[in-house]
Parts: C-alpha cells; sequence; structure tokens
C-alpha cells in the first residue's frame, strides 16, 4: 500500500474519533507538536523508519516524549500503528491529519515568500489576496522570509502560484536578452 494511502485513512481515522469524542482541536494541537518534535529531530524520524529497532522500545520512546503532553487519544493511534508496524508512517499520517483537519474546517493554507518579513498592513494586503483566490471561510498565512528574492513576494494557494518577486523578473530579462542576442 502506498504511502499516502497509509497516511489517509490512519489521519481519516484519527480525524473521525476525535471529533466523535470531542477532542479534535487537543488532537489538532498535538498532531502539530508531533510534526514540530520530528522536524527538530532526524533521531526520532530515524527511528521510527529503523526496522532493527524494537516495537516495544519504539512505544517506550513515544512515551517517553510525549505522554503528558498529549491526549490519550493521540498516544493510542502512535500505540496502534507501531503495533501494526506503521509507525514509520506517523510523520506523514501527521501532516495528512492537517490537511484533513484544514478540509474539515474550510481553512486554506496560503505561504508568502518575501525578502523582508512582513508589517501588519502588507499581511493585510495578502490576506485579502488570498481571499480573492480562495474558496474557502478561514485564511492562514505562512510567511517564508528568503532574502535571494530582492524584492516582491510568492504566494502559493493551492496550487496557485504568484510570483510578482524582482528575481524572477530579472531571470525573466534574463532570457529575454539571450534569446534576442542569438537571434
Amino acid at each position: 500500500m502506498s504511502e499516502f494511502r497509509i497516511a489517509f485513512r490512519y489521519a481519516k481515522s484519527l480525524l473521525d474519533l476525535a471529533e466523535e469524542q470531542g477532542k479534535l482541536e487537543e488532537v489538532v494541537k498535538d498532531m502539530e507538536l508531533f510534526s514540530k518534535v520530528c522536524s527538530e529531530s532526524r533521531d526520532l524520524v530515524l527511528m521510527l523508519k529503523n526496522p532493527i529497532v524494537r516495537k516495544d522500545r519504539k512505544r517506550k520512546v513515544l512515551d517517553g516524549v510525549f505522554k503528558g503532553k498529549v491526549d490519550e487519544l493521540t498516544l493510542s493511534i502512535f500505540d496502534i500503528t507501531v503495533r501494526k508496524g506503521r509507525e514509520a508512517f506517523l510523520p506523514v499520517i501527521a501532516k495528512e491529519f492537517r490537511k484533513q483537519y484544514n478540509t474539515l474546517k474550510g481553512i486554506e493554507i496560503a505561504k508568502v515568500i518575501t525578502p523582508v518579513p512582513l508589517n501588519a498592513t502588507l499581511r493585510k494586503e495578502i490576506e485579502a489576496l488570498v481571499k480573492q483566490i480562495s474558496t474557502k471561510d478561514h485564511i492562514r498565512v505562512n510567511e517564508v522570509v528568503d532574502e535571494s528574492l530582492i524584492g516582491g513576494f510568492i504566494l502559493r494557494v493551492e496550487d496557485k502560484q504568484i510570483d510578482d518577486s524582482v528575481k524572477s523578473k530579472l531571470k525573466a530579462l534574463k532570457i529575454k536578452l539571450t534569446e534576442r542576442s542569438y537571434s
């Protein structure tokens, strides 16, 4: 079975169960914490993927790191995935869970890349632009600073991208000039 299908099924089951038990918001925070820990600890991800490390050891590590910090429902999904030999997929399951939660709640995640941090005025303009593009009710804008853009911005919403950066305009100009020099 593909990684996507495994992640989709486990995330969907967890989402449905959390919603049924009234723990959806807690589990969302837990999955965000898990994703954050995975992004900061390559060792944890490697341990989860390592077939040599025994299942009981993996369960103990997950309990040691997350017990008391996450809901029991989240701990139980960790336990189930380890018992079923799917623990290597936990980081992908967490990401898929967040994606399904956003769909359920009508949340649009946009990514804006700028050469400097956005001020309040620019942030509101970007949010207004995302609302024009998006069909969803709620907007979350993730900001990334990339000084190589020189100026302007790159905005990604779903499968759409608006590239209004100086870097891309300079690249297009360079291509145009090289085409003319060869003509």
